[in-house]
């Protein structure tokens, strides 16, 4: 896509006018007008005022810039890079921290990158080739061999996991697709959908927040996010808690 036809497509995404965009950065719209139209061309530092401007993740900012024809300027560095240990760092201790709840971190398409001890009761009984590093926690969600056998509420969760992928087209056709069509169901806390799952230790009602690197400058970096899992109730917050000693005791769970 050329520069001008790159602009306007993520200023109209954002639904702004050139008039807002050209507000926020700090030029005239007469000149962006010239931009969008190609009779002007921006240099370096205004297509990274425009993309700061747009809030464009930062995989979409050296995209504009290739289209303007400049230099990437955001690295994008391998997670096991010597520049990012102290991310790897950071990462295993607020893993370790949120025990005896399960959290876990994925990249921009969902595959797993790690994930503390206590996930191991969300993922019980999932087919091998859906668990572990690499592997990706959307299909695992919602495929048959997955956990959509052990979700009492699939439906409400489907949606929950459908409406984060829509920068991943062919992975959201694949998992509409394992979805049934059924009416939602009751039991909402009202405020966020729970994750309503069955395990050894009962059945569990979890809630999720989702933890990104809000200052990163590096796109691996800012691509991570870490979803950590709440109890939604004070049986959850129990069951949770006798895995991880069982878990630490050496001890078998009860039967599914």
């Amino acid at each position: 896509m050329d520069f001008p036809s790159a602009l306007r497509d993520r200023r109209a995404r954002r639904r702004l006018s050139q008039l807002d965009l050209a507000l926020r950065a700090g030029t005239t719209q007469r000149y962006l007008s010239f931009v969008e139209s190609g009779r002007s061309v921006p240099g370096r530092n205004m297509v990274v005022r425009l993309a700061e401007s747009l809030e464009l993740p930062l995989r979409e900012r050296n995209e504009l810039l290739l289209a303007a024809g400049y230099a990437p300027v955001y690295p994008e560095s391998p997670l096991d890079d010597p520049v990012l240990a102290p991310v790897r760092t950071a990462i295993d201790h607020i893993l370790r921290g949120h025990l005896p709840y399960p959290a876990l971190v994925v990249d921009r398409g969902g595959d797993l990158i790690a994930a503390n001890t206590a996930f191991d009761l969300i993922t019980e009984g999932a087919a091998a080739e859906l668990v572990g590093p690499g592997t990706n926690v959307y299909r695992l969600a919602l495929h048959p061999d997955g956990l959509a056998p052990r979700i009492h509420n699939l439906a409400e969760w489907a949606r929950h996991i459908l409406a984060r992928l829509g920068h991943l087209e062919e992975l959201r056709a694949e998992l509409a697709g394992y979805v049934p069509e059924l009416e939602p169901s009751a039991g909402a806390l009202g405020f966020a959908v729970p994750l309503r799952l069955r395990s050894s230790y009962g059945e569990l009602r979890l809630m999720t927040t989702v933890t990104t690197f809000a200052t990163a400058v590096d796109v691996t970096l800012a691509e991570l996010k870490l979803e950590a899992f709440l109890p939604a109730d004070p049986a959850t917050a129990e069951a949770l808690s006798a895995a991880a000693g069982s878990a630490s005791a050496g001890q078998a769970p009860g039967n599914m």
